[in-house]
């Protein structure tokens, strides 16, 4: 069993998740219009993976006798100023995740609850990984430029990546 206010954090925490989701189909909705598909591809993962990281939070909600809420869920932004703009929004918007990840450790610790914090843990890697990728996909946006040759390399690129298991 877990505390209320944990339980209200972790709430809030799937429906963040459920957002990331939107966003990153929003994203992947503009590289389409662009005809650009292993971008669109590689959001249309993203979103995959978000709703992934909120069915991993709704089943610790039940497995740990807590009520899951669903809540109102913002619509995201749905125009970019380019393709270096979404990518930098992304990073932004990873940051925010990963801030809030962290919240919930502490207050897990500062709880004793354990087993939260255990659950915790796994977020916590994922989000180191989400924020280094996301960093070297815009360095590499800032290395090619307006170089047409490399974006079409970076979109093939991008194109070939596929979701991977649930952890």
């Amino acid at each position: 069993m877990i505390s209320k206010k944990m339980e209200q954090m972790l709430n809030e925490q799937y429906n963040k998740e459920v957002y990331s989701a939107h966003l990153y189909l929003s994203m992947c909705s503009y590289f389409l219009d662009r005809d650009l598909d292993g971008f669109a591809n590689y959001f249309k993962v993203q979103a995959q993976e978000e709703l992934q990281h909120a069915e991993k939070q709704f089943d610790y909600l039940h497995e740990v006798d807590a009520k899951i809420t669903m809540m109102a869920i913002d619509a995201p932004p749905s125009e970019f100023a380019s393709i270096e703009d979404c990518f930098e929004q992304t990073l932004a918007h990873e940051k925010l995740v990963t801030k809030s990840i962290y919240t919930l450790v502490k207050q897990a610790l500062d709880e004793g609850d354990f087993a939260t914090h255990t659950f915790l843990q796994w977020f916590v890697t994922e989000q180191v990984e989400e924020e280094a990728t996301v960093k070297n996909l815009l360095m590499k946006l800032k290395m090619i430029g307006d170089n047409s040759s490399a974006l079409y390399l970076l979109n093939d690129e991008l194109l070939k990546r596929q979701l991977g298991p649930a952890a």
